[in-house]
């Protein structure tokens, strides 16, 4: 399991929360319902002039309040339609080149959407999306279990989630 002091090396100064208004609030929900939004929409959508759209949207970029703007696919439609949540625990010992050698490896793979490091029962939650249940054991067995440093895993199959929005990352 990790602890907190296994977060802190990579952790950096505390960020202290962003000034945000009634504006820059409404700008957020409207975009994180659509990224793609034209200017000229988002300003009707909250309310306000097209230039203080503009000027809100720079300055919540600006202030790394907006991290980064993503597309969404649909994992079917490119002929990876089961999705699994595979739970990784790492052995003891050398913890944080254990945890930096895995997190590097994990995230570089093409059936890796998201990669959680975690305090608690599993040190890593990795969220994949493949073709069929041949490949969760392929994936799990080939690039999750022959690494040294996993102890153990736990997969479970995705029936179906709801995203309220992007987290950035805490990098």
């Amino acid at each position: 399991m990790t602890t907190p002091n296994d977060l802190r090396p990579s952790e950096g100064p505390a960020v202290p929360p962003a000034d945000l208004d009634e504006v820059d609030r409404r700008l957020l929900d409207a975009l994180a319902t659509d990224g793609r939004l034209s200017n000229a929409a988002l300003a009707a959508a909250v309310g306000v002039a097209p230039s203080t759209a503009h000027t809100r949207l720079r300055s919540l970029i600006d202030r790394g309040v907006i991290t980064g703007f993503l597309t969404s696919v649909d994992q079917r439609r490119i002929g990876r339609p089961l999705q699994a949540i595979v739970g990784v625990t790492l052995r003891p010992g050398s913890r944080q080149a254990a945890i930096t050698a895995f997190s590097e490896a994990v995230r570089s793979l093409p059936e890796v959407l998201q990669v959680f490091f975690l305090g608690g029962q599993d040190d890593f939650i990795v969220h994949i999306a493949v073709s069929d249940s041949s490949e969760i054991r392929t994936f799990v067995v080939d690039h999750l279990s022959a690494q040294p440093s996993v102890a153990s895993t736990r997969t479970s199959i995705v029936f179906d989630y709801h995203r309220n929005g992007v987290a950035a990352s805490f990098r």
